[in-house]
């Protein structure tokens, strides 16, 4: 039994779906022993997968860099989460998909002849509440210490583990990363500013993982009329924007109103954010509705 967990819930695991309690993977699966694997996490809405063909793409996108063949097709993991999303019989909640190389003898080089793991379940999730989305979140600002391949979206998470520890033991919601002076992402989430009424976001690259709801802010963004800037931006340059957000699969999208302790532009969360609110949450209704 894993405490807080629904060992009866429904999981698949290589073709079979069974009991989240009885679900099993060798100890020298190259996911468990090296993180060597990916994955990838699609939400939904009134039981509704939100945005499932970005998620796929870039869960093969993922597959691919790191040289990982299934035998599935983009069909395939389509049918996958509906199906789950069916035995699951849950609204708001989350597809997990995690794929790892497969379980071989224990050496760093990719064994040949093996066949990849590939695990999904579905969780229940909460939508962000009243208080983070009308009060803001806090945050500081720490280095980015984590690999130069964070477009990857691997299940080697331990930069990402120790940032949001950082983010506990500091008091606060979310980290502000930076690299070199620049910044770069949250512990899981892309970060977004807003100056002078412009939306601005760290390029992408090989530092920060794209969310899928980068392009998806950036659309919201051109439908708003709101001028969207992706540029390298100073941890000075931070220290003086009107407005900070985040965004993730699981927050939506939320201000950041506290900042190394300090109110950011007035303290409330701002018009640019209250702009793609609106448009994230009539997004969903459309969703919920089809």
């Amino acid at each position: 039994m894993i405490a807080g967990v629904d060992n009866d819930s429904i999981v698949y695991l290589n073709g079979q779906y069974v009991r989240l309690g009885d679900a099993r993977i060798s100890v020298l699966d190259r996911g468990f022993i090296f993180g060597d694997g990916i994955y990838d996490v699609v939400p939904a809405y009134a039981g509704r997968p939100f945005r499932m063909d970005e998620h796929l793409a870039r869960l093969e996108r993922s597959l691919a860099s790191i040289q990982i063949t299934v035998d599935k097709t983009r069909a395939d993991w389509e049918q996958l989460v509906t199906d789950m999303l069916q035995r699951s019989g849950l609204q708001n909640c989350i597809v997990y998909i995690q794929v790892t190389r497969g379980v071989a003898k224990r050496d760093h080089a990719f064994p040949t002849g093996i066949t990849p793991t590939v695990f999904c379940m579905v969780s229940p999730f909460q939508r962000p509440d009243a208080a983070a989305r009308d009060e803001g979140l806090s945050a500081v600002s720490i280095p980015d210490l984590r690999w130069l391949r964070c477009e990857i979206k691997s299940v080697s998470l331990l930069g990402n583990v120790l940032a949001k520890q950082a983010a506990v033991e500091a008091g606060v919601d979310e980290v502000l990363q930076f690299r070199d002076g620049m910044l770069t992402e949250g512990a899981s989430c892309n970060v977004w500013l807003a100056k002078g009424g412009t939306l601005l976001a760290p390029p992408r690259s090989n530092l920060i993982l794209e969310g899928i709801r980068y392009r998806f802010l950036e659309e919201l963004a051109m439908q708003a009329g709101v001028p969207f800037e992706a540029r390298a931006i100073t941890e000075a340059e931070v220290d003086e924007v009107d407005e900070i957000m985040i965004t993730s699969a699981t927050r939506e999208i939320l201000p950041v109103t506290r900042y190394n302790g300090r109110p950011v532009g007035t303290g409330a969360p701002g018009p640019v954010y209250q702009t793609l609110r609106k448009g994230y949450d009539e997004a969903i209704r459309t969703l919920e509705q089809a």
